[in-house]
């Protein structure tokens, strides 16, 4: 007998949102059409639209619900709690039709033949409004887990039904214009899938804070996935790079180890509550939660996804999707997809910058969502019963936030959690209400004072920070469509793979020169030479700490690998196909020295500006291993990444014949220039560069000016010393002769020429002369992009150049 209020998700495709709702029309449609491409999908089936309006009709609560709604003042947090409930009463208490039971205890009898005698469910809504291109809906309904039995079964979906006027489903209507009495409920029904036992977490098809469409972002936590969800943990997180893994380059782009406090499992013997929060154990914390395999099977459903989507609708269409891990039979399931619908809905081509001016005291730091700023008072709320403190324009400061905050939430000038992670409700929230958030800042309710003046900050990276008062700040527009390209390619200096997705929205060339120093002072924090030889660290803390840095890491040799190939691949990535020219590790020996265990390997110098650095370390026996490190690692961003856009540079290459030893070690370790593709530039910085250059030229693929060491190596000046400093200056006419013989040289060798130091940043002048001496690009301080690409276009035209376009 066919049931006319139940579809299996066989039965179900995409368009069928107005009879079974937004998540189980997707459901349906990526059982049916993905499952065959290998994406796992758990079965179940979907209670229709219909059976909602049926059953309130044989209840006749129609006019009771218009009476408890009608004439509702949506800001009035009392007065939307008390219709929210009045509403909910009446759902609750409309019998389920007979007819309507004996379809669900049917289905669900099907759905046991195929699972045996044990199975459990999740019991969810889907809101027939829900999961729109343009309005997200997630979370606003209640979800039930580990639902067994058939009274435990019914009750759960009267709970579903009633949870349709939730207060914040209530006030999101209002906000995003639905009818709430056209706006039904379905309910889907569906294997629950034992991430109890295991993990699970959310996933987008794009980043969530730039928009930057070629990841896949992954965010994971240990046990069911409410806690990601609703922010209660910070979770790892993980970013796939998604062109090169279509052509065959599979590989964990990043990563970022969360704190998971907590993990949600099975309610054991509680006849209430279906689940329960407890807390992971320091192992579980310490390591992340999915292996890169599951990694990079969960980064090809959530292409496969995307993909499937984008055809089925005719254009890009960036997904929200949810995922668990089954503890019992260790396959990974998508649970959820939805249309991602904020930073996918970005229009045009207006570049927004927030740009704080000035620092202060660091009260609160997490992580950032969004990139803007905002300065206003604290408003510190305890739990949702305090509400009502506070007032429009402040800035929120919660443990956490669930769908019941949102009233109030809209009217934050900024949110500030201590719990949660960039996927969590606050975060969400944030992100849809165009409002700076910092999550999972752990002590901002004590740290934060109710009243205190705080500017918050997302404008600087991965990381958000709470300052004490109220910080001035500029915000810039610029119309990027009214930009034309220069002939001079303009490239950016970058070095912190945090904020590479953003910075590569600006008109750019590609990046010019990646440091390699600012990811070994923050993502390694290790001497290279202390990691692979601790035995010679002779301070019994800085070996512990050694040791704690590489725990989990089969070598400590991966340890540095990793960590360095996943911060250049990540700004290499934000920028592909561009070339991205890095430099290998130009620290000197007394930075180097501070890093950890440093000390025990490095001399000490008197200047270190002109002692053991650059690449007279490559080849020397004391520094060697540690240069083979860095290969490793660009190796893998190049051949394991496929990131081929990476061109590596050698600083402060002194003389011809230390060239040629170290383009040997560099080909011993497995980077021979022109193999691959490989491309290898040197620093044009010392004079030696310069008069020698067509020699060099025989030896490199481009050089790159480095104003900064050419001037003081021209000039005689120290550039670190203060009481000389009024003889440093790039402008000067010594200077400028220097940096026009580099770039006649390599036009006259046929090799790149680019400058990328502080002069074209710092001095206006110095950008026309790098143009009028037809300098192939230069290579740029992100701030100062847009202002010195105007200029050279201005002077191009002048000198009657055409502009690219």
């Amino acid at each position: 007998m066919s049931a006319t209020y139940i579809r299996f998700f066989n039965e179900i495709r995409i368009e069928d949102v107005p009879l079974v709702g937004g998540k189980n029309a997707s459901l349906g449609e990526m059982f049916r059409e993905l499952t065959a491409q290998g994406v796992r999908v758990p079965n179940g089936f979907a209670i229709t639209a219909e059976a909602y309006r049926m059953m309130l009709d044989k209840a006749g609560a129609w006019d009771r619900l218009h009476a408890a709604l009608d004439g509702l003042n949506p800001d009035d947090v009392e007065d939307l709690a008390r219709r929210g409930e009045a509403a909910r009463e009446i759902i609750y208490g409309a019998p389920l039709p007979a007819e309507l039971q004996e379809e669900i205890l049917a289905a669900h009898g099907r759905l046991k033949a195929e699972y045996g005698p044990t199975l459990t469910v999740a019991v969810r809504s889907s809101a027939t409004a829900e999961d729109l291109p343009t309005a997200s809906f997630a979370g606003q309904q209640d979800t039930y887990l580990n639902i067994s039995g058939e009274a435990a079964l019914l009750d759960a979906c009267k709970r579903c039904f009633a949870s349709l006027f939730t207060d914040r489903a209530i006030h999101y209507r209002v906000d995003q214009g639905f009818d709430h009495f056209k706006v039904a409920l379905s309910i889907g029904i569906m294997k629950m899938v034992r991430s109890d036992l295991s993990t699970s977490g959310v996933m987008f098809s794009l980043d969530t804070e730039t928009g930057f469409r070629d990841v896949v972002f992954i965010t994971a936590s240990w046990g069911l996935g409410e806690n990601v969800v609703q922010g209660a943990v910070d979770p790892d997180e993980f970013y796939v790079f998604k062109p090169t893994f279509r052509s065959g380059k599979k590989a964990v782009l990043r990563r970022i180890l969360g704190s998971k406090k907590i993990k949600m499992v099975y309610a054991e013997g509680d006849t209430r509550h279906s689940t329960r929060n407890v807390p992971t154990s320091r192992a579980e914390r310490e390591r992340f939660c999915l292996t890169d395999a599951d990694v990079l099977t969960l980064a090809d459903y959530a292409i496969k996804v995307e993909a499937h989507y984008s055809q089925k609708v005719g254009e890009s269409r960036p997904m929200d999707m949810e995922w668990a891990k089954d503890g019992l039979d260790g396959q990974l399931y998508m649970v959820q997809a939805r249309p991602e619908t904020v930073a996918s809905q970005k229009k045009g081509q207006v570049l927004e910058e927030y740009l704080l001016r000035t620092r202060g005291p660091v009260l609160a730091s997490g992580r950032a969502v969004g990139a803007k700023i905002a300065a206003a008072p604290v408003r510190v709320i305890a739990d949702v019963a305090h509400l009502n403190a506070f007032r429009p324009g402040e800035v929120l400061v919660a443990d956490t936030t669930t769908p019941d905050w949102e009233p109030v939430m809209k009217q934050a000038a900024a949110i500030v959690t201590n719990r949660g992670g960039r996927t969590c409700h606050a975060a969400i929230i944030a992100r849809e209400l165009g409002i700076p958030a910092v999550v999972g800042a752990d002590n901002a309710t004590t740290a934060l004072q109710d009243g205190a003046m705080v500017t918050v900050s997302c404008a600087e990276g991965d990381m958000g920070f709470v300052y004490a008062g109220a910080l001035p700040f500029e915000i810039r527009h610029t119309d990027l469509a009214t930009i034309q390209r220069p002939a001079t390619e303009i490239m950016i200096n970058l070095g912190n793979p945090d904020i590479a997705f953003q910075t590569s929205m600006l008109p750019n060339d590609g990046i010019g020169l990646a440091r390699m120093e600012f990811i070994i002072n923050s993502a390694i924090k290790a001497h290279p030479m202390a990691l692979l030889h601790p035995e010679k660290v002779e301070d019994e803390g800085e070996k512990a700490a050694l040791a704690q840095l590489v725990a989990g890491f089969g070598r400590p040799a991966d340890f540095f690998v990793q960590r360095l190939s996943e911060g250049i691949g990540t700004i290499a990535a934000a920028f592909y196909p561009k070339p991205v020219v890095v430099r290998m590790s130009d620290f000197k020996s007394n930075e180097y020295a501070s890093l950890l265990g440093g000390r025990w390997f490095e001399p000490s110098e008197d200047n270190p500006m002109l002692g053991f650095r650059g690449a007279s370390r490559y080849a020397h026996p004391a520094y060697a291993e540690g240069f083979a490190l860095e290969c490793a690692a660009m190796r893998r961003v190049r051949e394991e990444m496929g990131l081929d856009n990476v061109i590596l540079m050698l600083p402060f290459v002194r003389r011809v014949q230390e060239a040629e030893a170290v383009l040997a070690k560099m080909a011993e370790f497995g980077l021979k220039r022109g193999d691959k593709g490989l491309k290898i530039y040197a620093m044009c910085e010392i004079p030696n560069n310069v008069i020698l250059i067509d020699q060099f030229a025989q030896r490199f693929d481009g050089f790159s000016i480095g104003s900064n060491d050419l001037t003081q190596l021209t000039l005689g000046v120290d550039r670190d010393s203060q009481i000389v400093a009024f003889d440093y200056d790039e402008r000067d006419d010594g200077v400028k002769e220097m940096i026009r013989l580099a770039v006649e040289g390599c036009t006259r060798n046929g090799i790149h020429s680019g400058l990328c130091g502080q002069a074209p940043s710092d001095y206006p002048e110095m950008a026309e002369f790098l143009v009028q001496l037809g300098i192939d690009s230069m290579s740029l301080n992100p701030d100062t992009v847009l202002a010195t690409t105007l200029q050279v276009l201005e002077v191009e035209k002048r000198l009657g150049r055409k502009a690219r376009g």
